[in-house]
């Protein structure tokens, strides 16, 4: 899928990111994809944001993958998940102004510390519908924030995965009942190294629930 370079405002900071949508003259849905933690050398190049993108294209979805404040040309500094919730509510807000998109049902994903921006960011979102969070770092995140999620969510993980735990991550699709979807990828860990397939494959087909 051919990407466009972009820049978009949050607040007085300005972030660089990427944009694609796929051919065709019906508007399409959106989604945004967080990236995981920018101090341990998290960006929008990334081979599980690579996968989750490829999952969206083949559902025929616009995106638009972006650096949080601080990272890469992305103007700031690390504000420890506060500030990157409003760079990725200002990266909704962006994608779905674009002409060829709609303004309503859009998806908000992330991977690993980007999901638990997304999980955040989405639920002050009127016009993000789902959330797709993948390696959710469990522990980094009250209780209390977590069972309070009223969207559909997509929880996906691997089984060896020590900062999101498949029996905790497991516990709380259960909490979470009938608007959780639960994918749970064998022998991955945090960081999905030769499983980025099994990623697309188990989002693609969560994508066709939500």
């Amino acid at each position: 899928m051919k990407e466009e370079r972009v820049t978009f405002e949050s607040g007085d900071l300005t972030l660089e990111g990427m944009i694609a949508s796929p051919a065709g003259t019906e508007p399409r849905r959106a989604a945004a994809v967080c990236h995981p933690h920018p101090l341990y050398g998290g960006s929008m190049h990334n081979n599980v944001v690579d996968a989750a993108l490829d999952a969206l294209w083949s559902r025929g979805f616009a995106t638009l993958r972006f650096n949080f404040r601080g990272v890469g040309a992305s103007q700031g500094e690390f504000d420890n998940g506060r500030g990157e919730t409003d760079d990725a509510l200002a990266a909704i807000r962006f994608l779905t102004a674009r002409n060829g998109v709609r303004p309503e049902a859009a998806v908000l994903a992330g991977y690993s510390f980007g999901a638990m921006v997304a999980v955040r960011a989405a639920e002050e979102q009127s016009s993000v519908a789902a959330i797709a969070a993948i390696a959710l770092p469990i522990g980094m995140i009250d209780a209390a924030a977590l069972g309070s999620i009223k969207k559909p969510i997509v929880l996906l993980a691997g089984d060896q995965d020590s900062y999101c735990p498949a029996k905790h991550l497991t516990t709380l699709a259960e909490r979470l009942g009938p608007s959780a979807q639960l994918k749970i990828i064998p022998g991955a860990d945090h960081f999905f190294a030769g499983h980025e397939r099994e990623i697309t494959a188990a989002l693609f087909e969560a994508l066709s629930k939500i």
